[in-house]
């Protein structure tokens, strides 16, 4: 994943934001919306693609846009600079290949353990259910 390349291809978009602020709610549009398109994106290998692509299905628009919106902050810089890195982690976890299952085998002799325990339990149990 080429971060610098990444940064040119996000767009960002200021929108009027809820929550603290008092009377600069008003008038300062400090929420960030972070529109990236993953499916035309220069960013990544083909494969890395892929897999972002099949994590974030249902994450992506029609158009193939990721959008992360941001209003933690009272500053809208502060806003753009925590929607980017929401961004960087949201890929980063989906571009991850999966870790391939081992078979495992179960040793001969821990099976022949567990059949003796067995054995020996139901003998136990057989032998309380005496009749005179």
């Amino acid at each position: 994943m080429n971060v610098e390349l990444l940064h040119k291809e996000v767009q960002y978009k200021a929108v009027a934001s809820s929550g603290p602020g008092g009377q600069n709610v008003n008038k300062v549009a400090t929420k960030v919306q972070l529109y990236f398109d993953v499916l035309n994106s220069l960013a990544f290998a083909k494969a890395e693609q892929e897999r972002i692509i099949n994590k974030l299905q249902n994450q992506l628009t029609k158009e193939g846009f990721v959008i992360i919106g941001c209003q933690e902050s009272r500053s809208q810089a502060k806003n753009k600079e925590l929607a980017f890195k929401k961004l960087i982690n949201l890929l980063s976890q989906a571009a991850q290949k999966p870790k391939i299952r081992k078979k495992r085998t179960i040793p001969k002799a821990v099976k022949r353990k567990r059949l003796n325990d067995k054995k020996k339990q139901s003998e136990k149990k057989k032998d309380r259910n005496f009749k005179y």
